[in-house]
């Protein structure tokens, strides 16, 4: 795992000298993601320059480090991430005549490039990588990245400079480096959390989107990628060629492809483990770990004291019963709240899912012992393991049979009494209802299911949902509404099933640039490398391939991955309700963050900088102090952008 920078300057301004000094301070910026070794090549005569972070992995000798040539000097390559099935395409092009130095997977997709060319080469490719190609004989830069968006690639025009990196750090390290902030791009981040794909915070800066090449070949180039791989058309071409099969011989199919994909994964020179949460997810992911390991595979967890965040018992739970080398640590609420102030740092650009503290802690933890680390991300969006995409299906399943009229006037009049007003009144009444319908803030629940009631149908359901149901872009001064695939149909994949349809959005959004982004940067920002078995292309064809009916069964979602986890481990040590990876963030915003976050959302603080309404923004925080109404989540997304603006702005 590395971290990458580099820019063309076409103009030739700089000598090698100088190009290679701005390489060095850019690269600098990526130390964490690469602390072993550090290197820039230049070009003077065509004004390019590549920089590389180190953090190694595969072949720790010389031969592995970068900028590295191909063997016949045509095209320079930095990259970032793993090649997982590098031994196969290797002994492929050792018959075709190609000898190596080393052993690393860099060697390997260099030889590639020059048997193959980049689109044919990119398409063997089986992992997470970021890399920018400098072809010398054709005097084009090729970016590319990996199928699903691991590893992240940020690119832009600065002048008739052209500037690429792993984090917007590297580009803000450019001399004389400026840009406005999309406006845009903030409204899309307070309504959910994280910066959507291709956009950044900056405007005339990109992300790479994931599955996807560019080539530039001087000033004039269009900066339009081409498609090597589409998470849509692969998943709607696997669900109309379904799987055929018995449900048995599904499990057995699905453990193999994840044992191979698992097997790929553990592929290092340097010490190896796995996160474990005691979920399905990470259960099965470290229990196929196990299965193909001599010594107990490395586990690790955090706890916490606070009960309902606290999943830790069941992590080791399982770990006892896989018989693995685990490690846990409980972290109080002061170690969360002393990551805060690094945050803006680490994240680079405004991000505020929450989970990014606890992430960021379980690394650290993490790193202390090993190098890489297995997680159990995406099987949610891959076999529908999120609770809220069948309690959208299920309660519009209901709502389609009230007329819009009748549905228009309850949410209305719903919405006429605050949160804390209902609150109020149905207190007396809480200790006469069933137990899982006792909210602990019930006026939020009626608040929700109003704005529920008000939309048409369910995918618009759904999409409100997943933004919170609070329209905080709203709050942006001069903003206005990007099109993007939560406000354009045509975008959305095609499915009869409406889960489906929400798994789908899911992995092209919240996967891509929530999860995939947290991950990522709390791993590289203690320099421990992260893989993610479960996105593993031949995974991804066959999930989807599987009759929805494999996936939700008997009231559960994932209900296939349970039946292969089983196999391994009692189902009475998995079966519980899921907890998600966060810290009662609506609570310190109240008690210890209060102080940080008055000052962040002081009004004279807010009309100075001019990005957001100020007497809105005092609106919400004076509820959330009250307690009229929990705006917890929506005030964090509000104090990330605050912090990032204070560091960065």
């Amino acid at each position: 795992m590395c971290g990458i920078t580099g820019f063309w300057d076409t103009t030739l301004k700089f000598n090698a000298e100088k190009l290679k000094s701005v390489a060095e301070q850019m690269t600098n910026t990526l130390v964490l993601r690469g602390p072993d070794a550090g290197d820039q090549w230049v070009e003077e005569s065509r004004g390019i320059a590549l920089g590389h972070r180190r953090l190694a992995i595969l072949d720790l000798s010389p031969e592995g480090q970068q900028p590295m040539a191909s063997a016949d000097s045509r095209f320079v390559i930095v990259f970032n991430g793993e090649i997982y099935n590098f031994r196969e395409i290797r002994q492929q092009l050792e018959q075709l005549g190609h000898k190596f130095r080393g052993h690393s997977d860099t060697e390997v997709m260099l030889a590639s490039f020059c048997e193959w060319g980049l689109e044919r080469s990119i398409k063997t490719f089986n992992g997470m990588f970021a890399f920018a190609l400098w072809d010398r004989q054709e005097q084009v830069l090729h970016l590319g990245r990996d199928r699903f968006g691991e590893k992240p690639l940020y690119y832009g025009w600065f002048g008739s400079t052209f500037l690429f990196s792993s984090e917007l750090k590297a580009l803000r390290a450019y001399p004389n480096f400026s840009a406005e902030i999309d406006r845009q791009s903030v409204g899309t981040f307070l309504n959910h959390q994280y910066v959507l794909a291709p956009k950044t915070i900056y405007e005339n800066i990109y992300q790479l989107l994931p599955g996807t090449f560019l080539s530039i070949k001087g000033r004039e180039s269009s900066l339009e990628p081409i498609t090597y791989w589409s998470a849509k058309e692969v998943a709607e071409q696997s669900a109309s060629n379904q799987f055929s099969g018995t449900e048995e011989e599904a499990v057995a199919q699905l453990e193999k492809l994840l044992k191979d994909s698992v097997g790929l994964r553990m592929i290092s020179d340097v010490p190896l483990g796995a996160f474990l949460s005691g979920g399905i997810d990470s259960s099965t992911i470290v229990a196929l770990m196990q299965a193909q390991s001599s010594q107990p595979v490395k586990t690790f967890s955090i706890g916490f004291s606070e009960e309902k965040y606290n999943e830790a018992r069941y992590a080791k739970a399982v770990a006892d019963h896989l018989g693995t080398d685990h490690t846990e640590l409980y972290v109080s609420a002061q170690d969360a709240l002393d990551v805060i102030p690094n945050l803006p740092s680490i994240y680079d650009e405004p991000f505020a899912d929450c989970s990014q503290i606890p992430t960021f802690l379980l690394s650290k933890l993490t790193r202390e012992h090993v190098t890489v680390s297995l997680s159990g991300d995406a099987g949610d969006e891959l076999f529908a393991g999120y609770q809220r995409y069948f309690d959208v299906d299920s309660l519009w399943r209901k709502l389609e049979m009230m007329p819009a009229p009748i549905r228009k006037f309850v949410c209305e009049g719903s919405k006429k009494v605050s949160p804390s007003a209902w609150n109020k009144i149905l207190a007396p009444v809480a200790s006469f209802l069933p137990s899982k319908l006792r909210y602990p803030t019930p006026g939020e629940q009626i608040n929700k299911v109003s704005e529920v009631i008000s939309h048409l149908d369910a995918d618009t359901n759904y999409l409100n949902l997943t933004s919170g149901a609070t329209s905080l872009g709203s709050l942006v001064v001069g903003g206005s509404k990007a099109k993007n695939v939560f406000n354009t149909p045509s975008l959305r994949a095609d499915f009869a099933n409406c889960i489906e349809r929400f798994m789908y959005l899911d992995t092209v959004t919240y996967l891509r640039d929530d999860i995939l982004v947290k991950v990522d940067r709390a791993s590289m920002g203690v320099s421990l490398e992260s893989r993610i078995p479960l996105l593993d292309p031949h995974i991804y064809e066959f999930a989807w391939s599987l009759p929805f009916s494999m996936k939700f069964k008997d009231g559960n979602g994932k209900h296939i991955l349970r039946q292969v986890l089983y196999k391994h481990v009692p189902q009475e040590l998995i079966d519980r309700p899921k907890m998600g990876f966060g810290i009662p963030i609506h609570e310190w915003l109240r008690g210890s963050l209060r102080d940080w976050a008055e000052d962040l959302l002081s009004e004279n603080r807010l009309k100075q900088e001019g990005f957001l309404d100020p007497k809105l923004i005092r609106k919400i925080w004076q509820a959330h102090i009250d307690e009229e109404r929990n705006w917890g989540y929506g005030l964090w997304s509000i104090l990330m952008f605050q912090a990032w603006l204070a560091e960065h702005g």
